[in-house]
């Protein structure tokens, strides 16, 4: 889980979300780059080709990472895993292959427009993934909301 002062159904929603975002981008993913993107990347000069090739494994990857965090977060959730273990190294979000904007701009419209949805799911998952390692505050902001308006009456 993120952290423990998560309301449980926003949480779920969110994971939820992300669940469906990243398998209908893998989906996506596969379909272009196993499908049309062959005849879009043999158009390609050698040396974009390769460019083309390492991208396509670099969103696979990306996506990879993303979904096994996701099942990590659900396990959580399902109590199959406990929160200490699911912060263990091994079920964090893998790191994201980096992704030259050159290569990327060079790539064929939908390769491109892929990769970046890749990277941007990630970066966002990777945000939640370094939240949950922030101190929970004692007080939650509505309580110290509250304190506030008290004193001001």
């Amino acid at each position: 889980m993120l952290d423990s002062s998560t309301p449980e159904p926003l949480h779920r929603k969110l994971i939820d979300g992300l669940y469906t975002e990243a398998m209908g981008l893998a989906e996506a993913a596969r379909g272009y780059f196993d499908g049309i993107g062959r005849e879009d990347r043999d158009a390609l000069e050698p040396a974009a080709r390769i460019g083309f090739s390492c991208e396509s494994l670099k969103v696979t990857t990306r996506l990879m990472h993303v979904i096994a965090w996701i099942l990590t977060q659900r396990a959580v959730e399902a109590g199959e895993l406990s929160e200490a273990d699911s912060r263990a190294s091994v079920r964090r979000l893998g790191p994201s292959p980096e992704s030259d904007e050159a290569v990327v701009a060079a790539l064929p419209p939908r390769a491109a427009a892929l990769t970046r949805a890749s990277l941007d799911l990630h970066h966002r998952v990777e945000r939640l993934d370094q939240m949950a390692d922030a101190p929970v505050a004692a007080v939650s902001p509505v309580q110290m909301l509250q304190a506030r308006l008290g004193g001001s009456f």
